[in-house]
C-alpha cells in the first residue's frame, strides 16, 4: 500500500458507523468531543461537528498509520502530522486531505524534504537532503521534481544552475570554495544527482 493510499481509507459513513462514545447534537449526529471505533478497525479520538470529524483529532489506522492534526468538514485540513506505515513522517499543512502548503517530510531512508507542497507533491521552493550522500538540493520544484533554478550542495563544493523535469538543463557552474575555482558550462538533460557525484568524485581523485 502506498503512502497516499494509506491516507484515503478513513471511514465514517454508512448505515453502521461502528462504536461511538461522545457528544451528539439534536439530530443525534456525532457532535463535540467523541471516541469512535470504526467498522474497518480504525479508531478516532477527537472533535466532531454535525456528524463529521471537525477540529483537532487523532485518527489511528489499523495498518499502523496515524494522523494527529486538524480536520475540517470530515477532511484533513490545516496543520497536522501523518505517521506512515513504513515509518516516514509528514509534518505540515493539509488542504482537503492532501499535502498542500509548507511541510516537512522525513522519509524512511533518512532523506528529508522541507518546503512547499501542492496536491501531495513537492512543488514550489524547498530543500531536499539526501541522507546517504549528505547532498542537499535547495531550489525550485515542480510536480515532485527539481525544476527551475537551484543549488546542489556538498560539504566542500556545490553546483549552481537550472533543472528541468529532475535533470540538469541549461547553464550552470560547479564551485569549489576550498580550491578557489569553478567550472561553468551548459548542460543538456543530465541526471542531476548522479552527474554531480561523478563529477565531484573525479575532482577529488585528481582526474
Amino acid at each position: 500500500m502506498s503512502d497516499d493510499e494509506a491516507e484515503d481509507i478513513e471511514e465514517e459513513e454508512g448505515v453502521y458507523l461502528g462504536e461511538y462514545e461522545g457528544g451528539r447534537n439534536e439530530r443525534d449526529e456525532r457532535h463535540g468531543y467523541g471516541k469512535a471505533i470504526l467498522p474497518n478497525g480504525d479508531a478516532y479520538d477527537g472533535m466532531y461537528e454535525n456528524g463529521k470529524r471537525h477540529g483537532p483529532g487523532i485518527y489511528r489506522f489499523k495498518n499502523g498509520a496515524r494522523y494527529d492534526g486538524v480536520y475540517y468538514d470530515g477532511k484533513k485540513h490545516g496543520k497536522g502530522t501523518f505517521y506512515y506505515p513504513d515509518g516516514s513522517v509528514y509534518e505540515g499543512l493539509w488542504v482537503e486531505n492532501q499535502r498542500n502548503g509548507v511541510g516537512k517530510y522525513t522519509y524512511v531512508n533518512g532523506d528529508v524534504y522541507e518546503g512547499e507542497w501542492r496536491d501531495h507533491l513537492r512543488h514550489g521552493q524547498g530543500s531536499y537532503t539526501f541522507a546517504a550522500s549528505k547532498l542537499r538540493y535547495e531550489g525550485t520544484w515542480k510536480e515532485g521534481k527539481m525544476d527551475g533554478f537551484g543549488e546542489l550542495i556538498h560539504e566542500s563544493h556545490k553546483y549552481i544552475g537550472f533543472w528541468k523535469d529532475g535533470m540538469v538543463m541549461g547553464k550552470g557552474r560547479y564551485v569549489f570554495p576550498k580550491l578557489e575555482c569553478q567550472q561553468t558550462g551548459e548542460y543538456l538533460a543530465t541526471p542531476a544527482v548522479s552527474t554531480y557525484l561523478d563529477f565531484t568524485d573525479s575532482k577529488q581523485s585528481g582526474n
